[in-house]
């Protein structure tokens, strides 16, 4: 099948994307690795952030100026400035397509406080904002006519010299390859964060896959060192405590009994000083219990039947154990406002790095940064993809795809591939984590070498072709092994702290390290990094903020 535009990946900015491409005379197609109900965004609970009256110079200044604020002199001022500008009208189009989004008693949509915000900005549906906008966008894509191609686990990208031409998959139904010719192509398959795999409120299978099918394009990555974690999951299962709970009024308090920080500060802030009384012996709690159980049901619903299905809680008359845990990603996909390097593809959501988050994601920015984001995506592919031929299929690649597969169907293996991926998650988190020294790094870089020797030598078990799990999580565990190697060697390169990256050897934010880190896989296995500066961002800067 072929089709004029391709989107990878079901979450909030993939949906947006597909909607806005789609018209009466064209065909668009939607391909998802899973099952098309999973994506981080559903996971994403605490809501979106928007200043809802366009014509509030004075609120959206401030939201600009929060976001730069987090961004710790990495951001792009232009996509700031254009995801702040579009904030109220995307929730207005969101609600428009039947997100019931939670309201005040005079009928308009309530707002509450999230961590960095100096203004009550964040639009919510109770604590499960994410699945709510999710199930709205997919019911409103398949209304328009795009099609849904699931359990497709995307491998490659082809494209004639510097022009995209058609996606490579594989087809988990039969473990075939599939070439699907495409005019334009858009990634927003998610981020990475599941590479800390134990350690994360991610799905073990978000392992950087579309970043590691640009770096094989030939497109560069940047600022891969910056991986947000967030401040409150659950001990045993990760589970995200969202933020909704501290910014609807809960505190944190160590096994002492005492409030230890600012609980709507920047995430990185309160991470590090919950992983602070963690290393001093102490547990972390999320107090509710000064709330009403009326309240609590009504603003965290989630939160209350989580806590007392997987731990046993009641929030409402119990401490809440809490940790933090790798839960989002900055670095990714280098694009200038959804537009790649290459012709006819662009990039939107987490996979992508637009220059809103910087080193430091605001709280509420990443469902907002989607949905804009998304939906510029979508009108890019769509004017790229017409009046165009569709271009011939580069048959190396799927040809050397075919062999990958064959290979790891061929051969016998006595190594535990499920081991390899919940070392490499304990790894990260250990010595490439919230905390970071140049010792620690160069042990993550040794272990990463040899995990990337030994997972050429990893096969199927299982023979069978039909749903073989083994086989994905094999090419899974490749990507993540790349995009891991990517992290290690950003933040050994960065030797300062900005924001999610916190080296103890480099206490300090460096001045001179106002620069992005570019990646680029110039050979399979080797990377090239360098820093790259804009010199408009200062001015700019000056003037946004003034």
């Amino acid at each position: 099948m072929i089709y004029d535009v391709i989107v990878v990946g079901g979450g909030i900015a993939g949906l947006m994307a597909a909607i806005e491409a789609k018209t009466v005379n064209n065909k668009v197609a939607l391909i998802t690795k899973g099952n098309i109900f999973k994506s981080n965004s559903s996971l994403a609970s605490g809501g979106i952030n928007a200043v809802l009256n366009p014509n509030d110079v004075d609120e959206i200044k401030k939201h600009i100026n929060d976001t730069v604020e987090s961004a710790k002199g990495l951001e792009d001022i232009k996509s700031i400035v254009y995801m702040c500008k579009n904030g109220g009208r995307i929730v207005e189009k969101l609600a428009s397509y039947g997100v019931e989004f939670d309201k005040n008693k005079d009928g308009r949509v309530a707002q509450r406080s999230f961590g960095g915000g100096s203004s009550k900005r964040t639009c919510y549906v109770g604590d499960k904002t994410g699945s709510a906008i999710t199930a709205v966008l997919i019911k409103k894509a398949k209304s328009v006519g795009v099609e849904f191609l699931v359990n497709n686990f995307v491998m490659n990208i082809t494209k004639l010299q510097k022009t995209v031409s058609g996606v490579v998959s594989i087809r988990r139904i039969d473990s075939s390859i599939v070439v699907y010719p495409a005019k334009a192509i858009i990634l927003a398959g998610g981020g990475y964060a599941g590479i800390y795999r134990g350690f994360s409120t991610n799905a073990s299978d978000y392992t950087g896959d579309m970043l590691a099918v640009a770096l094989r394009a030939g497109v560069n990555l940047k600022d891969m060192e910056f991986v947000q974690f967030h401040p409150t999951g659950m001990p045993k299962t990760s589970y995200l405590v969202s933020e909704a709970a501290r910014g609807e009024g809960g505190y944190l308090l160590n096994s002492d009994g005492e409030r230890f920080v600012d609980e709507l500060g920047t995430r990185d802030v309160v991470s590090r000083a919950i992983t602070q009384q963690i290393e001093n012996g102490k547990k972390v709690y999320i107090d509710l219990r000064h709330l009403s159980r009326e309240y609590i049901e009504s603003k965290l619903p989630s939160l209350y039947k989580s806590a007392y299905a997987q731990a046993g809680i009641d929030v409402c008359e119990e401490l809440l154990e809490v940790k933090p845990v790798a839960h989002y990603t900055m670095g990714g996909i280098e694009s200038n406002m959804s537009k790649t390097s290459i012709e006819g593809l662009f990039v939107c959501g987490e996979c992508a790095n637009s220059g809103v988050h910087g080193a430091n994601r605001l709280g509420g920015n990443s469902l907002l940064e989607g949905a804009v984001f998304g939906e510029l995506a979508g009108k890019k592919a769509l004017e790229f993809s017409k009046n165009r031929k569709f271009l011939p299929i580069d048959y190396e690649i799927v040809a050397n795809d075919i062999k990958i597969v064959d290979t790891i169907f061929g051969g016998e293996t006595t190594k535990n591939f499920n081991a390899m991926r919940i070392t490499l998650g304990k790894t990260m988190f250990e010595v490439c984590g919230i905390h970071r020294d140049e010792k620690k790094l160069i042990q993550a870089f040794d272990y990463l070498k040899y995990l990337r020797k030994q997972v050429g030598t990893l096969h199927c078990i299982d023979k069978s072709k039909n749903n073989n799990v083994e086989l994905i999580a094999i090419l899974e565990l490749k990507n993540a092994l790349e995009i891991a190697e990517a992290v290690v060697l950003g933040a050994t390169k960065r030797k300062e702290s900005r924001g999610a990256h916190s080296r103890d050897d480099y206490p300090e934010l460096n001045p001179k390290m106002n620069k992005s880190i570019f990646v680029h896989e110039f050979q399979k296995g080797y990377f090239k990094l360098w820093f790259e500066e804009n010199n408009l961002l200062s001015k700019i800067r000056r003037y946004i903020i003034s």
